[in-house]
């Protein structure tokens, strides 16, 4: 039989290996992750992943580690290409949270669908054809959600709450590049850029820094 320690140790790591875990939602698999970190990291050390803990925002995660060995392990962490789409709705969303800490001192940033449909429409190709753009936004929101960067506010519906994790795969430098990527090709028929940048971001970021779109661990 298991100690209650020892419990609350694989609580912690069942509950990373479904997905993000936030202070706020997560209370037992954080207490753990805030006192009794070292056993979690051992674990998922010896499979080649890294956990990732944000005591400032409140979450964590896992994260493939660096492949620093002669011969890498398999990747427990799936690396999944995203649509220019939703790349697209993350770096808005992050530029949104960026504003919404400058200046509110409200704890969550609340978004609704229209908002994000209008934040996304001149950056998005054939914008002109208004069902082609909902269902490209629609089907962009429904993705965020499945990575845990957007929930639905329940009892409002179409409204979504921003999540902070957002700022740990589009940082700063990210953010920059990306907006001064979309004022260049504001005005173009295609919605692309002329070209992608050459720059890879980290592993733990989602490449949004090109027009086809980028990659995050899942």
């Amino acid at each position: 039989m298991k100690t209650d320690q020892e419990r609350a140790i694989s609580l912690a790591v069942i509950a990373l290996m479904k997905g993000v875990v936030y202070r706020e939602s997560h209370e037992e698999a954080w207490a753990t992750l805030e006192h009794r970190s070292a056993p979690v990291r051992d674990h998922f050390a010896t499979i080649g992943v890294d956990v990732v803990i944000d005591d400032t925002e409140g979450y964590a995660y896992l994260r493939s580690a660096p492949d620093n060995d002669e011969e890498a392990l398999p990747r427990l962490v799936q690396r999944r290409s995203l649509s220019f789409p939703v790349s697209l709705l993350l770096v808005i969303l992050r530029q949104r949270l960026a504003e919404f800490e400058a200046t509110s001192g409200e704890a969550r940033l609340m978004l609704t669908r229209d908002q994000m449909l209008d934040s996304m429409r001149m950056f998005l190709p054939d914008s002109t054809n208004e069902a082609r753009l909902v269902d490209q936004v629609d089907t962009a929101i429904r993705k965020a959600h499945q990575l845990s960067f957007l929930r639905p506010l329940r009892g409002q519906d179409g409204v979504w709450e921003v999540r902070r994790i957002v700022k740990a795969f589009v940082d700063a430098q990210t953010l920059s590049d990306f907006d001064a990527k979309l004022r260049e090709y504001a005005g173009r028929d295609d919605g692309h850029p002329d070209e992608t940048p050459s720059e890879t971001p980290s592993e733990s970021q989602p490449d949004t820094r090109g027009g086809e779109g980028g990659d995050v661990d899942e």
